[in-house]
């Protein structure tokens, strides 16, 4: 591990901590305050990743334009300003807008980074801890945002606030990068023609939309639960909701930091495997009616996730660091994944405020990775050998 590497992953740690402590602080508030309003929660979610797919074309160029360091202060700036905004009674609609906007800034430089601190060969080990740290901090963010919003939500938040500024600071110790040049004038046709270039071969394909597949149906599973484990678990707060996204990150945790050994940037093909296991699993939570087995099979639906999106994530940003550049690449990503997640999130939504009962949406869910999965592999070459797009 890089020197460069450690302080970027504390940072990033504390900033996710953050993002996922303050979505679960807000459901807590519209908990407390009584019966949710039919699809106020998939909204939630919603107003986070609209920023994503709005300024998409702008953050990429944004993240080459300038020191990626200095970037990632910025995005942690406005996060801090939005959660200011939940403090001072503002809508939380959207105060967590504006972390996503905050966040929207920070992905590009977050991932755009790792090819200038790390060469190929460490680059699916380095994502593997950038995605771990992710993962870590959507467990013990998601865990201690439900546990402290349930006694107290505006302390809860003044933690939340305190952590983006400690992300700040330990930015500062990360090496300053020279900007990689870009213009944000015409960046909306630009990002149109980048997106061609960068999707031209079916691998770049196969890891955009298996990327895609994997955070749409992530922000899904995780809103699902809401409704999913009272209705079936009998559970009741957002604490003990928060549990059992737990068991789901732990497993995204354990499935990272294995992949580097089974699934190199040569055999991207074999990721396929772990997707449709994660359908699969999804499937079979839908019919199940008990704790302990839901915690269990969430754990291993992580696992395949995990398996799953780190090559992905790998191949994503090695080819677009040699294509188009490693902020703009990011952004690109950023945009098709976070559609992806706003379209799942808002259908799901609409199933939510259609009385579309929870284990039946689950079902469905399962069924359509496992269809998707299958479908974006067809045309994935076995192997990859000494040049991106063979």
């Amino acid at each position: 591990m890089s020197a460069g590497l450690r302080p970027l992953l504390v940072a990033q740690f504390l900033t996710a901590f953050g993002d996922n402590a303050i979505l679960f602080a807000a459901i807590a508030m519209v908990l407390q305050g009584g019966r949710a309003p039919d699809g106020y929660i998939p909204a939630l979610q919603a107003a986070f990743l609209l920023a994503y797919v709005v300024l998409a074309p702008w953050v990429g160029p944004l993240a080459d334009r300038l020191s990626k360091p200095r970037v990632l202060i910025l995005g942690n700036l406005v996060k801090a300003a939005g959660t200011g905004l939940v403090l001072g009674g503002a809508e939380p609609l959207l105060a967590y807008a504006l972390v996503g906007l905050g966040a929207a800034v920070y992905s590009p430089a977050k991932y755009g980074i790792l090819p200038e601190m790390v060469g190929r060969d460490a680059l699916v080990r380095a994502n593997a801890w950038i995605e771990g740290s992710t993962i870590a901090a959507i467990v013990l963010g998601t865990f201690a945002g439900g546990r402290l919003a349930d006694w107290r939500v505006d302390a809860t938040l003044w933690i939340i606030a305190a952590l983006y500024v400690a992300s700040m600071l330990v930015t500062l110790l990360i090496p300053r990068l020279a900007p990689r040049g870009a213009t944000l004038g015409g960046a909306l046709v630009r990002f149109a023609g980048l997106v061609r270039q960068f999707l031209h071969t079916p691998r770049a394909r196969f890891a955009m939309l298996g990327a895609s597949l994997f955070w749409g149906a992530s922000a899904v599973l995780r809103v699902l639960l809401v409704a999913w484990a009272p209705a079936v678990l009998a559970t009741r707060s957002a604490g003990d909701i928060s549990e059992l996204v737990l068991f789901l990150a732990v497993g995204v945790i354990a499935g990272a930091a294995v992949v580097p050994r089974l699934i190199p940037l040569e055999h991207l093909r074999r990721a396929r495997l772990a997707a449709w296991a994660m359908g699969g699993l999804i499937l079979l939570l839908g019919l199940l009616d008990s704790l302990w087995p839901a915690r269990l099979v969430l754990f291993a639906t992580g696992v395949a996730g995990g398996l799953f999106v780190v090559p992905v994530n790998a191949a994503l940003q090695e080819i677009g660091h040699a294509r188009i550049g490693a902020g703009r690449a990011v952004a690109i990503q950023n945009f098709f994944q976070n559609l992806a997640m706003l379209l799942a999130v808002a259908l799901y939504g609409a199933a939510e405020a259609g009385r579309v009962p929870p284990v039946g949406a689950m079902l469905a869910l399962g069924a359509l990775v496992l269809l998707a999965s299958v479908l974006i592999s067809r045309r994935l070459p076995d192997s990859v050998r000494g040049r991106e797009g063979d």
